[in-house]
């Protein structure tokens, strides 16, 4: 609670827009066509067009892992939020060694059914980064 009133009372200081902050919290990272039924958190996902939406929010990092490594991202359809997953974050200079395989292309993505058919991986190339979210497929 006090730290909360704390960032509230240096953001008034400071003369931050608070439109800022929240236009921060939900950044499009740009769409992905699913072509198979996911699950993303527990929430099925039906094959269509999505907006992919990064949040603020962030799981709570393994002992050892960088704090912004991760973070959960949403997925938009007609406006509305129908689900939500953790990206993994990797710079473009470590992508080489973390992703085998094609990569997604500069400002785009990239949408593959992985080896065995029971997961999708989404690629997205964003500001030097490639956020990385892994779906079950649902049956």
């Amino acid at each position: 609670m006090k730290k909360a009133l704390l960032v509230a009372l240096l953001v008034a200081a400071l003369g931050v827009p608070t439109g800022l902050l929240a236009q921060a919290a939900n950044t499009s990272l740009g769409s992905v066509t699913l072509t198979k039924k996911v699950m993303a958190d527990g929430q099925p996902l039906t094959p269509g067009t999505y907006t992919v939406r990064l949040t603020n929010d962030q799981p709570k990092p393994a002992v050892g892992q960088s704090p912004d490594s991760e973070k959960y991202v949403e997925f938009v359809r007609g406006g509305k939020v129908v689900g939500r997953e953790v990206a993994t974050i990797v710079t473009s200079a470590d992508a080489k060694a973390v992703i085998k395989g094609p990569r997604a292309p500069a400002g785009g993505s990239r949408v593959e059914l992985l080896k065995g058919n029971d997961y999708i991986r989404i690629q997205i190339n964003r500001g030097g980064n490639f956020y990385l979210i892994h779906l079950p497929v649902s049956a």
